[in-house]
């Protein structure tokens, strides 16, 4: 469904009000999710909530770590603060190339994970809302390179290859509440 972003905000807003929600926004690069995110919290944040912002973006471990940080979210992060347990989840730095810090996420107020691989079935099972971006491939391209520049030029199709690893086994356009087609939007 194609949508502004404002409405696409207020379609979500409620479901990260409500204390211990999790939302999980996924999608391919240049989907728009982490303006979609931004947004989303600082509205939420309006409304008088305290939500926490996960990006997977500072977790996937360089080039090749979609994978491993869609398991560790779903596993270490999403699945035991749905269980009122705490979570954890570890930052990594690109510079460095290696883990900076290890996070720990207690129950309590709603939390956002936003990235690919934010939604697998095993995450889907433990979130209280799932949203999906998509967009034409060739405007998320323009808009993550944009972004990002020549840092992610050279591994455009490496990374390309993992997402589209991870729509085959999880289909997470799928396992959403709400999809949102940005292919109309600028800015995202």
């Amino acid at each position: 469904m194609a949508m502004s972003s404002e409405r696409a905000v207020r379609t979500m807003l409620p479901h990260l009000l409500d204390p211990g929600a999790i939302v999980l926004v996924d999608g391919r690069s240049g989907s728009g999710k982490t303006t979609l995110a931004r947004r989303l919290i600082g509205a939420a944040r309006e409304a008088g909530a305290a939500p926490r912002l996960v990006a997977l973006d500072a977790m996937y471990q360089g080039w090749d770590g979609l994978w491993a940080a869609a398991q560790a979210a779903a596993q270490d992060l999403v699945r035991p603060l749905s269980r009122g347990e705490a979570g954890h989840w570890q930052e990594y730095d690109w510079n460095l190339g290696r883990v900076i810090a290890r996070h720990t996420v207690l129950p309590g107020p709603p939390l956002l994970v936003e990235g690919v691989g934010a939604l697998t079935p095993l995450s889907a099972a433990a979130a209280t809302y799932r949203v999906w971006l998509t967009a034409e491939s060739g405007l998320r391209r323009e808009r993550a390179l944009t972004r990002d520049g020549e840092t992610f030029r050279p591994h455009w199709d490496r990374w390309a290859a993992q997402e589209a690893e991870h729509l085959r086994r999880h289909q997470p356009e799928r396992l959403a509440d709400l999809v949102i087609d940005t292919s109309g939007l600028r800015g995202q």
